[in-house]
């Protein structure tokens, strides 16, 4: 019979217990969550607020406020739909703020791709989100990046000719971490089932493998 192989089975053994970690992790995380999602909902029944500025704080998510945008940089769209159901392309605004602070401004939804809006900026009026994150997901998971900005969406679009986009809704917002710590539970238990039809292997030796 062969001896255990130490450093291998340290290693497994040590993947183990940080799947496990990271599982009850996750486990923590859920609890937050479920706290977080439940002041989500209450935001959008509080009264409006001023715009935060700098534009962060989850605290404010689904908050209804309103900004001033002194100055617009440019002007994007992407694929959206507005409240009333009506597929087409949203357009979001690079605003700044008087006290030099960027932000972005999703203005509405048109369902004509050949709509471009004009507008130089202004008041407007809606609900708290997060803005458009190009950070990659790695990076925000393990704090490399920077925090989430928010953006508003406009209840009143501040052009013509677009429509109200469809407004932020708290139940939207995913809570997975009870699937995500299964998972890493699972990949522990599987690490350690194959490791020991391994070792059984190992110690069984190549004769027994012919009987």
């Amino acid at each position: 019979m062969k001896r255990l192989p130490i450093v291998s089975t340290i290693v497994v053994l040590l993947a183990v217990v940080t799947m496990i970690a990271l599982g009850i992790w996750q486990l923590q995380r859920r609890d937050g969550k479920e706290a977080l999602l439940a002041s989500f909902a209450r935001n959008a029944d509080l009264p409006v607020i001023a715009f935060p500025d700098p534009p962060v704080g989850e605290r404010y998510l689904f908050r209804r406020a309103t900004a001033q945008c002194a100055s617009v940089a440019d002007i994007t769209r992407a694929a959206g739909r507005s409240v009333d159901g009506v597929s087409g392309y949203r357009y979001l605004a690079d605003c700044t703020s008087e006290t030099g602070s960027a932000y972005k401004v999703e203005m509405g939804v048109a369902a004509d791709p050949g709509f471009m809006p004009v507008w130089r900026g202004g008041s407007v009026t809606g609900q708290m989100t997060y803005a458009p994150n190009s950070a990659p997901l790695l990076q925000r998971w393990f704090g490399g990046a920077a925090p989430d900005r928010l953006m508003l969406v406009a209840t009143s679009p501040p052009v013509a000719g677009l429509l109200p986009s469809r407004a932020p809704d708290p139940s939207g917002v995913p809570n997975n971490h009870l699937a995500y710590a299964v998972q890493w539970f699972a990949f522990a238990g599987i690490a350690l089932v194959i490791y020991g039809l391994a070792l059984r292997r190992r110690m069984r030796g190549p004769g027994a493998q012919r009987s």
